[in-house]
């Protein structure tokens, strides 16, 4: 009797290793497509919020919502295109041209100075820098995937087909999440998925409004700095938008390039722009945002980015904060509530809050101070 018992424990804990070490494998060796599935799962929210948004306020079918919201996007996008396709193959065409004449710009003005001669001399050649960047790991690790022209072409249409199959019917893949779950469980786990939707699409809603609101403010303030390719700097600084703490410096960068090679204070006033373009962003939108999801504490997003750009690249990279919003939901609700019996506020609960706050003149400093 004791060795039968003692046969099956040996058993449950050969396979419980075995299962561990299978799922780390394939999160090693798959790590690609597991994020470019994770990326599909973000524009399948995305598409399904706006149709579900589309539905209730016209009454109209889950199916035919999401039709329109594909069709609308898809003819946005194509207008969109047609419209500015000239100008923006131009301009960017041009920022090509320029970023090149603006770096030895800026190496000329340093050489005049002591100081300046010190860094440059701390700094290899563009060219070792662009040899050592290829060689690098994270390079080979982002090129790997998405190297190739028609690399590129079919993973976006695996991308795009994803996000669509799963926004069509997202109860099927739901249910079919739930049935691996014991069934005494399933109402925590419907629970908790629905939790992860909710995240996903108010931190999604709110980083496309924070990404049109911040290029549309950059092009403008660029338009009037008379910085040239404002355009064209105002949809990058939008796209690297997504990526929080490294895109606006990443944006940053050509634009006071390009600046710094017709004056310098339009460059000292272009990092000006971009500092109060990004105030605004922090103080109006990302409050909106977190007051619908959960707060990412910045040294953890942070953390999180370093290492996935360093393992994955950047792909990795771009998907980070999500991948910390829904980690911190999981940990929220599974480890802190379920394990540790703390109850949390739901985002319904912080916006009741946050009105009320609101309407009493109360802040939260003094809401603490008060307990």
């Amino acid at each position: 009797m004791l060795d039968k018992i003692f046969t099956q424990r040996t058993l449950t804990v050969v396979g419980i290793v075995t299962f561990v070490i299978l799922a780390i494998l394939l999160v090693v060796y798959a790590v690609d497509a597991l994020l470019l599935a994770f990326a599909a799962i973000l524009l399948a929210v995305f598409f399904r919020g706006l149709s579900s948004w589309l539905s209730e306020r016209t009454g109209l079918g889950s199916t035919l919502s999401f039709a329109i919201v594909v069709a609308s996007l898809a003819v946005v996008f194509g207008v969109s295109i047609y419209l500015l396709e000239q100008s923006l193959v131009e301009q960017f065409r041009e920022l090509r041209e320029q970023l090149p004449n603006s770096i030895s710009t800026l190496r000329n003005r340093l050489e005049q100075y002591g100081w300046g001669r010190t860094i440059l001399e701390q700094i290899p050649p563009p060219a070792d820098i662009y040899n050592s960047i290829q060689k690098s790991s994270m390079w080979s690790r982002a090129s790997g995937f998405f190297s190739t022209t028609i690399g590129i072409l079919v993973n976006f249409f695996i991308f795009i087909v994803l996000a669509i199959f799963i926004a069509i019917e997202p109860e099927t893949y739901v249910r079919g999440s739930l049935l691996l779950v014991p069934k005494s469980r399933r109402p925590r786990a419907r629970e908790i998925l629905d939790a992860l939707g909710e995240t996903l699409r108010w931190w999604l809603v709110g980083k496309f409004c924070s990404m049109f609101a911040v290029g549309v403010m950059t092009w403008i303030g660029l338009y009037f700095l008379d910085i040239p390719l404002a355009l064209t700097l105002g949809i990058i600084t939008a796209l690297f938008t997504f990526i929080p703490n490294f895109g606006p410096v990443l944006s940053l960068l050509p634009a006071a390039l390009i600046a710094l090679s017709q004056d310098p204070i339009k460059a000292v006033y272009v990092v000006v722009l971009y500092i109060v373009v990004q105030i605004i962003e922090s103080n109006l939108i990302t409050p909106v945002i977190e007051r619908r999801t959960i707060s990412l504490p910045p040294a953890l997003t942070i953390a999180v980015q370093l290492v996935l750009s360093v393992f994955v690249g950047g792909l990795g990279l771009v998907l980070a904060t999500p991948l910390v919003a829904v980690g911190l939901v999981l940990v929220q609700m599974l480890y802190i509530e379920d394990v540790l019996g703390d109850k949390l506020e739901t985002p319904d609960e912080k916006e009741d809050k946050y009105a009320e706050r609101s309407e009493t003149g109360v802040s939260i400093k003094d809401d603490l101070l008060q307990r």
